[in-house]
């Protein structure tokens, strides 16, 4: 299953809420002096030195995953000189990283927003990219083509012979890393989709700032990330009246939405709405029948999210009860489906999880527009 059909399943299905402002993610108002070097949010990955070594260790890579994994990353200039015993590695990194090939879109933004775009070297599913400097790399042809995600072309990858592959697991099997592995080339397992809150998610720019050397300029964006996102959660204290939302669409006969403990469902607690199902724990989505939904929600103010319908008559469709919905018939509708980029690349799916302050700020438009009067939505677009 390639990046795109993953994330649709685990976060379309799941009725992932997300939305950005119409801003470039190289924008260079993100980046401030200050530096704090400290993982506040993220659970998956932990950041240590000893001496002139940094050591990268990441966990979590996916639902119930147990292993962990330790990369020794090294100065270029200092590794003539440090001895290191590599078996208590799972890969030794010389840094900055000067190429690399990533296998998800929602690590493309955090290269444009370390500078770092003319790395990338290599990607499953190039029209899927919508970042635009990483777009004018691959028109000049410095970005190639590796197939998809379950049909990698590793003949081409190491032909590229990046220095790094970035990676992501669902199991933690994976015939083809083992393969890249074997070759001499480190793969590192990002598990920011994993993470419980939208902030621990942006964290991992921290990650990327570690291989590039960048880490006081990630620190910097994600300082700038997080103030935003707390300054429009206070925002929407504001707001004298709370919609009910309701969320998903049936699939398959299930009726998909975010459980309460979701870090979907906390940009809704977060915008200060009355999301029907806040109170339901749980990992994973909620998987209901059309009855059931009908009955809760069927005088819910706002609809967020139903799954990858463009237009509302889509929806009829699929589904001639979706319009029984008092949502559906006032036009109370969201998507960020018809959200696209240069070659049609959802963009949510690429920029989403490094910019849940903006994620946030499109809910507080579409539920409260009085408190953001001038902000315009980038993702989230009423259907037609």
């Amino acid at each position: 299953m390639n990046r795109l059909l993953l994330r649709y399943l685990l976060i379309s299905l799941t009725i992932i809420l997300c939305s950005s402002c119409k801003r470039e993610t190289n924008d260079q108002s993100l980046v401030h002096e200050k530096a704090d070097n400290v993982i506040k949010y993220a659970s998956g990955f932990i950041i240590t030195e000893e001496g002139k070594i940094k050591i990268l260790n990441i966990r979590n890579t996916f639902p119930g995953s147990k292993e962990s994994y330790r990369y020794a990353l090294i100065n270029r200039e200092d590794a003539a000189s440090i001895t290191l015993n590599k078996e208590e590695f799972e890969g030794v990194i010389l840094t900055p990283v000067e190429s690399v090939v990533m296998t998800s879109t929602t690590h493309i933004p955090s290269l444009e927003l370390l500078n770092v775009s003319d790395r990338l070297i290599g990607f499953p599913g190039l029209d899927y990219i919508s970042t635009p400097s990483v777009r004018t790399a691959i028109k000049q042809g410095k970005v190639r083509e590796l197939g998809s995600n379950e049909g990698l072309n590793t003949e081409v990858l190491l032909e590229l012979s990046p220095e790094v592959v970035i990676g992501f697991s669902v199991n933690g099997s994976n015939k083809t890393y083992d393969l890249i592995k074997r070759s001499g080339i480190p793969v590192l397992l990002n598990g920011d989709w994993v993470e419980s809150s939208p902030l621990a998610k942006a964290e991992w720019i921290k990650f990327f700032g570690l291989l590039f050397e960048k880490e006081k300029q990630a620190d910097s964006v994600f300082n700038k990330i997080e103030n935003q996102y707390l300054n429009a959660k206070e925002l929407a204290l504001k707001a004298k009246n709370r919609p009910t939302i309701m969320s998903g669409a049936v699939y398959r006969d299930v009726w998909y939405l975010p459980n309460g403990t979701s870090p979907e469902a906390q940009f809704l607690a977060d915008s200060n709405t009355n999301y029907l199902w806040s109170n339901r724990e749980g990992k994973g989505s909620l998987e209901l029948s059309f009855e059931s939904v009908f009955s809760k929600a069927q005088d819910a103010d706002i609809w967020i999210s139903p799954s990858s319908y463009k237009t509302r008559q889509q929806m009829l469709n699929a589904n001639p009860h979706y319009g029984e919905f008092k949502a559906f018939q006032s036009g109370d509708v969201y998507s960020f489906s018809n959200s696209t980029g240069e070659s049609g690349g959802i963009l949510y799916y690429e920029l989403g999880t490094s910019r849940p302050d903006l994620v946030l700020m499109d809910i507080i438009k579409i539920c409260h527009p009085g408190l953001l009067p001038d902000y315009q939505s980038t993702f989230f677009k009423r259907l037609q």
